[in-house]
């Protein structure tokens, strides 16, 4: 079951300009600064509410983010929402008609799993799940 929108991913050219322009401009404090070498990125998370926005930079220009900045420019890069049962949701979402691009969790950043929908079968919406990876 989803139990939050838990983070914003926003595609950006320079993790340090975004970081910059968030703390500054809008008086957020980053938490933290984590490279994903699986997703090919550098992270950085700022709390805001109940809810993250979390900056990513392409480490390598292959990445799914350096191509989705090649082509769309800096921005919102996909909607997370957090669940108690990644399995399930992305069961559920498969059973529904969804494209998988994971159809098994990976790991991402924060120390959660992850696994995204295609924006294809998603209204064009990247869409990820994600959930604390289990102890």
């Amino acid at each position: 079951m989803l139990t939050k929108i838990d983070h914003l991913g926003i595609a950006v050219r320079s993790l340090e300009e975004g970081v910059r322009y968030y703390e500054q401009v809008l008086g957020l404090k980053c938490e933290h600064i984590e490279e994903v070498p699986s997703q090919k990125v550098r992270t950085a998370f700022f709390h805001v509410g109940e809810t993250h926005v979390e900056l990513l930079e392409a480490t390598d220009p292959e990445s799914p983010i350096a191509k989705f900045i090649e082509k769309n420019g800096e921005g919102i890069h996909h909607v997370a929402f957090g669940t108690d049962d990644i399995g399930a949701q992305l069961r559920h979402a498969a059973g529904a008609g969804a494209r998988l691009i994971h159809e098994q969790p990976i790991e991402g950043a924060a120390g959660k799993l992850v696994a995204f929908l295609h924006p294809k079968s998603t209204h064009g919406v990247l869409t990820e799940f994600c959930m604390p990876k289990p102890e």
